[in-house]
């Protein structure tokens, strides 16, 4: 696995993110790599707390869940990683979600949201590297093509 990791969006990328339409459902990937121990800065009200990284994700889960919901987002597939098939020798994530939002829009209302920022720490203190991918919803079926 590569030793760059990626916890928020490049400039670039995030750009390239609100160039895109924002008006049409989005379906997000989401791949999650927990820290052992949460890294929270200090003086905030969980640091020092010994949480895992997983503890915080969940704590990142129930504070932000609320606003995920008010914006109508939804999660279509949870699942915990086994292997990689293909892809880079060693690369491993501890979860992985697809969320589905009614637009663009509704996900920068969630980011803008005075609440889903102050939750979002603890996303940042979970995590020591995640992927977050969007995605136009397709068709689904039994055919790969």
């Amino acid at each position: 696995m590569t030793c760059e990791t990626y916890i928020d969006p490049s400039p670039v990328n995030f750009q390239a993110f609100k160039d895109l339409p924002r008006d049409t459902p989005i379906n997000m990937l989401n791949l999650l790599l927990y820290r052992d121990l949460a890294d929270y800065p200090e003086g905030h009200e969980h640091a020092g707390k010994g949480w895992s990284g997983k503890r915080a994700y969940e704590e990142y889960g129930k504070t932000s869940g609320p606003i995920f919901q008010r914006v109508g987002g939804t999660i279509l597939w949870r699942g915990s990683f086994q292997t990689v098939v293909t892809g880079p020798e060693g690369e491993r994530w501890h979860d992985g979600f697809v969320a589905q939002y009614p637009n663009a829009g509704a996900f920068f209302a969630m980011l803008k949201d005075p609440e889903y920022q102050m939750a979002v720490v603890n996303r940042t203190a979970a995590l020591v590297d995640s992927r977050l991918v969007r995605f136009a919803p397709g068709e689904v079926g039994d055919g790969f093509g």
